[in-house]
């Protein structure tokens, strides 16, 4: 029997927990450390970072969760940091170990044999996915005692959901996808990760900073209480690559053309502004995590495994948004992209060092708009052997007024899917705003 949430979506209900265990590399490797650089802390007092991915189909008789353990004890002899936990050393410097005696990553198995797939992947929400994700409302400096990585594989009527909560203090968007596709080539026969990661951190940036944590207390996002916030809705918008082509259209008057990913941002940033009923004097922020990785001086490989990804702002006012083509905003996008390079990147690290600011995970400045994952993510290339997921989406964690996320569509070709998190009276606009919508 499914139970009602305070937002009026309806949770998955019946979810059991049957069994918990740990899986660690196949091998011993003995003991691994690598300290957390400066593109790592500030990520400390977030959440971990959730997935979710619906499969249909699967066999039955627990083959495929053996399957999927099987393969992780094997990818996690070359990605054995997120088998690990967070240490500090006697400088109060953070890092990541493992060792052959820790306990490894948590695997959960649970089972929810009265829904079917096809009612989560119709889900436009997100609250009813509580129960089929680990690790809700977890910090990532929870870490220091808590496994680095819990999956959660529970068996659905026609299929199973699989949940993952990832330490986001350890790794980025880039590296988790890189992690899931490599597990995934190992449950299809691979014997080898075909791309193995790199794991030294400290050729990015060799700075060691001393905080003063210890404890989820001691984290800036402990102290706010979240009963005060308004309940907020998600909502995932599905844009066709013909609806993109179009969005692309309507925003390319510039000489040099926009990027796809600054055309459909401008557009969601136009569109948020709009359904908020900003005044015209009101500030409003567009925030992006970009990778770091192609931008730092030297070059780091796609391979890093960690965090290279720094948020880039651009501010301006509601009135401005809103009376412009969305080209003006593209515009501020780019401008604020392409401005940050080696040296800014640089410069922005050495201010953080000299002054360490952890940040809660809603500081993304005011009345914002902040994308996260990216539409390139190759997230249904994730086949362990019974086909690609029918839906991929993000957890409950990490979610504030203004978040998006993006993933490529199922259908592919260019098509987006663009997953909001809104204040309940923002949201009721959006959905309604044709000018935002197109065939979403």
């Amino acid at each position: 029997m499914a139970g009602e949430l305070a937002n009026g979506e309806t949770k998955v209900g019946s979810v059991k927990t049957l069994n918990t265990t740990y899986v660690k590399p196949k091998k011993l490797i003995g003991r691994k450390e690598c300290q957390l650089v400066t593109f790592d802390l500030p990520y400390l007092a977030f959440y971990y970072n959730q997935k979710l991915l619906l499969y249909k189909g699967s066999d039955d008789g627990g083959a495929a969760l053996e399957k999927l353990k099987d393969g992780l004890a094997v990818v996690l002899e070359e990605f054995h940091q997120l088998a690990g936990k967070l240490e500090k050393d006697e400088d109060g410097v953070f890092k990541v170990v493992y060792d052959d005696d820790m306990e490894g990553v948590e695997v959960a198995e649970a089972a929810a044999e009265a829904v079917d797939v096809a009612e989560l992947t119709a889900e436009e929400g997100f609250s009813r996915f509580m129960e089929l994700l680990p690790y809700n409302g977890v910090l990532n400096l929870e870490g220091l005692q808590r496994p680095l990585l819990a999956v959660q594989i529970t068996k659905l009527k026609d299929g199973l959901a699989m949940g993952l909560a990832f330490n986001h203090a350890i790794l980025d968007g880039t590296s988790t996808w890189n992690f899931m596709s490599s597990w995934a080539s190992i449950c299809n026969g691979a014997t080898s990760v075909p791309v193995p990661p790199f794991l030294d951190r400290t050729k990015a940036r060799n700075t060691r900073v001393k905080l003063d944590l210890s404890q989820p207390s001691d984290a800036p996002e402990h102290a706010n209480s979240a009963s005060n916030a308004p309940a907020l809705r998600g909502k995932v918008f599905k844009f066709s690559a013909s609806a993109i082509d179009r969005i692309k259209t309507k925003v390319n008057g510039a000489s040099k053309p926009f990027s796809t990913f600054q055309s459909l941002s401008a557009h969601v940033w136009q569109a948020v502004t709009r359904a908020r009923e900003l005044g015209p004097t009101d500030y409003s922020v567009f925030t992006v995590f970009a990778d770091c990785r192609k931008r730092v001086d030297p070059p780091m490989p796609e391979s890093y495994f960690g965090n290279l990804i720094q948020a880039i702002f651009t501010v301006t006012r509601a009135g401005l948004i809103l009376s412009s083509p969305t080209e003006f905003g593209a515009g501020l996008i780019r401008g604020a992209i392409e401005s940050h390079n080696a040296e800014a990147i640089a410069k922005r690290n050495e201010e953080w060092e000299s002054k360490p600011v952890i940040f809660g995970y809603k500081d993304a400045g005011v009345n914002c708009v902040a994308v996260g994952s990216s539409p390139r993510f190759q997230v249904y290339g994730v086949d362990f052997g019974w086909g690609s997921p029918e839906s991929v989406r993000s957890g409950l964690n990490n979610r504030f007024d203004g978040m998006v996320y993006l993933y490529p569509g199922k259908s592919g070709g260019g098509s987006i899917d663009v997953e909001i998190s809104l204040e309940a009276k923002t949201m009721e606009k959006l959905e309604k705003d044709n000018d935002f919508l197109f065939e979403a």
